[in-house]
């Protein structure tokens, strides 16, 4: 048994209202062994980032896709965390996940699809265009 050890969980919620309830069980959780303590630090540090905030500049962005002869662009929910979160929960329209295509994210397997990156940069271009003349 080691003398100590530690953890790093990372947290999402996808309504606001659950990151009390899930921090709250994260406060409480309680040692089952004999001498030993829990100590929780941290809090969930991105709001969940919801798909209607965003529809109508979804909707700008598949039909920029298509005028692009880009037809594989779908809208997926994935619980990540990034920026877009934050700007998404103070109502700012916001799309995420429009960079490089590839795999294996955040991990030594990672890898990036070199040659679908002047489509994506046409299609980040497109739309920010579009929003811009609109």
């Amino acid at each position: 048994m080691p003398a100590a050890a530690q953890i790093t969980v990372d947290v999402r919620v996808n309504v606001v209202s659950e990151k009390a309830r899930v921090e709250s069980a994260f406060d409480a959780l309680q040692p089952t062994m004999a001498g030993a303590t829990i100590s929780v630090s941290g809090l969930i540090n991105r709001p969940p980032m919801h798909e209607s905030s965003s529809a109508t500049l979804y909707a700008v962005a598949q039909s920029v896709a298509q005028g692009i002869g880009i037809t594989d662009l779908q809208g997926i929910a994935v619980g990540g965390g990034s920026d877009g979160n934050f700007t998404a929960a103070i109502g700012v329209p916001t799309l995420d996940g429009l960079g490089a295509c590839g795999g294996g994210a955040h991990a030594d397997t990672e890898y990036i699809k070199v040659s679908k990156m002047g489509e994506r940069a046409a299609l980040a271009a497109a739309i920010t265009r579009a929003v811009v003349n609109h």
